[in-house]
């Protein structure tokens, strides 16, 4: 009986990678935490709110990750919101 042999390469799948957007995402959410300056806290909130969602769009693809990071970044942002509004008030 004949037995086929086969080489042992079976095609690798990429690792997925981070997205850079939600990367960007929390490190504007993080970052408008320790900033002084209420306008640009609020920037630093909208820039995080926008790659957050645009880093949950592109974790939907199998080769990207970073879902959880753009959602935690949404929430961070969602508090330096609250705390930029305080301090426009205040």
């Amino acid at each position: 009986m004949t037995r086929l042999s086969y080489p042992n390469t079976f095609p690798r799948v990429p690792e997925p990678v981070k997205s850079t957007a939600s990367i960007i995402a929390i490190a504007c959410a993080v970052g408008s935490f320790f900033v002084d300056h209420a306008m640009l806290r609020l920037l630093l909130v909208c820039i995080a709110v926008v790659a957050g969602l645009i880093g949950l769009l592109r974790s939907v693809s199998p080769r990207v990750s970073g879902g959880i990071l753009s959602v935690v970044a949404i929430v961070l942002a969602a508090i330096g919101f609250v705390v930029a509004l305080f301090d426009v008030v205040f």
